[in-house]
């Protein structure tokens, strides 16, 4: 009886591969042989589970940008009281930002992907899909707050939230050439957040 094969399982050891391969040596570093060995696959098994380069390349931006935002939404709901909203968005933006060492595998892979996005028309309508949902979850904080009394209530949070999603971009940048440390960059994160308070 043939082997059976988990394919959704292998697709995700490859985008993996392809991931660490960015990290390690960026975007024109991923080639199928490499993402092969990188992922302990013969060459035919990527070629199965994906058709093309971009195919796999599209495939592991989809992880990524779920990880984050799964990861902002987990924050914010793993707590079992309320907390304030301020703690909130803290956490969210602490979630987007990229910014702390365990985080900058994820940040050099990210901050590659955005700059190959800029002459990749299917990347970068993952990326506007991403930033979409990134800025709804950042409105309905905010709207939390301007509702707890706790933001101001002239806040324009459509406004606010594109501000603080390119707020959290450029300090992921910042901190990953070493402009910034992490706590610099949380620091202003925290600070921009309190600058909302009423």
């Amino acid at each position: 009886m043939p082997k059976q094969v988990d394919y959704e399982d292998r697709r995700s050891r490859i985008a993996e591969a392809v991931c660490l391969l960015i990290a390690r040596s960026g975007m024109e570093s991923v080639s199928l042989r490499d993402v092969a060995a990188e992922a302990g696959v013969s060459m035919g098994a990527v070629q199965r589970c994906f058709r093309t380069k971009d195919e796999m390349l599209l495939f592991a931006l989809e992880g990524i940008s779920e990880r984050i935002g799964d990861r902002a939404r987990a924050r914010i709901e793993a707590s079992d009281t309320p907390e304030s909203a301020l703690t909130l968005l803290d956490q969210a933006l602490s979630a987007l930002a990229l910014v702390e060492p365990e985080d900058r595998t994820e940040a050099q892979v990210w901050g590659a992907f955005v700059a190959h996005a800029a002459v990749s028309e299917e990347l970068a309508g993952v990326l506007r899909d991403t930033y979409a949902k990134l800025h709804e979850l950042l409105v309905w904080l905010l709207d939390y707050g301007r509702g707890t009394g706790e933001l101001r209530p002239d806040l324009d949070a459509a406004t606010e939230a594109r501000a603080l999603l390119a707020l959290t971009d450029g300090l992921t940048a910042e901190v990953l050439v070493g402009h910034l440390t992490p706590g610099a960059a949380r620091g202003v994160l925290r600070g921009y957040a309190e600058s909302l308070a009423g």
